[in-house]
């Protein structure tokens, strides 16, 4: 195995080690679809057709993953989700 191939293989190794979470948001009877997009696209960056996309999957599948990261990125965002009335939980 030559130095590069060595070098890349251990990139790849580091880069496995890296522990993703998830933010999941769960459905409920409270929220309208106007405010779960809008928060969704101000707290985790989505696009409109991302967040729309995501409250028609939590609509109907009861919950979705919205957001993908390190634990420190996503405790802030899943808190401010709480704060405005979301249901959700890293895990």
């Amino acid at each position: 195995m030559g130095i590069k191939e060595k070098e890349s293989e251990e990139l790849l190794l580091e880069e496995e080690v890296v522990k993703q979470s998830e933010i999941v948001l769960f459905n409920d009877d409270v929220n309208t679809f106007d405010h779960v997009i809008n928060t969704l696209i101000s707290v985790c960056d989505h696009s409109p057709e991302q967040a729309e996309q995501c409250s028609l999957i939590v609509h109907h599948n009861g919950k979705c993953t919205v957001k993908t990261g390190e634990y420190n990125d996503l405790k802030p965002r899943c808190t401010r989700l709480l704060q405005a009335g979301l249901s959700a939980e890293i895990v």
